[in-house]
């Protein structure tokens, strides 16, 4: 009886043993999984906005060329009509074939703007920055105003820039994070020595000015190293307010 009972436990506890390793493989798998597919999905998103700055490349080199010759050739033809009638026709078109000018330099700055993606833009200022190491925490999910991503673009670029000229720091971080009323970015070294003058640098100054338009906070500090806050508000900004 008692070794039954020994062998009982036994095979309870090889059981519970391999029900948890087999939840652990299965939890493993799981988060495996969903890197892979935010991967995929990043990459697919690159792969798009990749494709959209090409058209809007192409559109710009051929259509509007075309646009632009013909145009040209227009008022060519105006200066040396002599027919009202005609030049009134002439002008008629040219004036057409400058409305869908200015439609294709609208669509195609609206194309691009739309292509930016802050995480590459970030990550290619980071690869870049040989100073010291850098550490990048990008949590946000929907999709940001081009003028929010170009203030956390020259933000970023700017800070980068103050702690390879001011600081002995050797390691920054930065931080792209959504919150559900703002967008936060916070760049902050771990250097011990500071000659940056975070009130009157021309450079802070264009950061204060580049949040400010956006109606947003911005806090910089250079205790325990150089740190900038910034917050931008969403409903101000979708309503807007701020635009640059």
């Amino acid at each position: 009886m008692k070794y039954r009972t020994v062998s009982i436990n036994n095979i309870q506890r090889n059981y519970y043993k391999l029900r948890d390793n087999a939840n652990e493989i299965s939890m493993q798998l799981e988060k495996q999984n969903n890197e892979l597919l935010e991967k995929q999905n990043y990459e697919v998103n690159l792969a798009t906005l990749k494709e959209r700055n090409r058209i809007a490349r192409d559109i710009h080199d051929n259509v509007g060329h075309l646009l632009s010759r013909s145009i040209l050739q227009i008022g060519a033809l105006l200066a040396i009509k002599k027919d009202d009638e005609t030049k009134e026709s002439l002008k008629l078109i040219k004036d057409t074939l400058s409305e869908a000018m200015d439609s294709i330099r609208n669509s195609i700055h609206d194309l691009h703007e739309e292509s930016i993606d802050l995480q590459y833009e970030i990550q290619k200022l980071i690869d870049n920055f040989k100073f010291c190491s850098v550490n990048f925490d990008y949590d946000v999910e929907s999709n940001i105003d081009k003028d929010i991503k170009y203030c956390f673009i020259a933000v970023t670029k700017e800070a980068l820039s103050n702690t390879l000229k001011h600081s002995n720091a050797t390691n920054v971080l930065v931080i792209i994070r959504e919150h559900p009323a703002l967008f936060q970015l916070v760049i902050h070294d771990n250097g011990t020595q500071s000659r940056l003058d975070s009130e009157n640098g021309i450079g802070i100054k264009n950061i204060k000015d580049r949040v400010t338009a956006l109606s947003g906070n911005i806090n910089i500090s250079t205790e325990k190293g150089f740190k900038i806050f910034i917050s931008i508000p969403k409903a101000k900004f979708n309503e807007g307010i701020g635009k640059i």
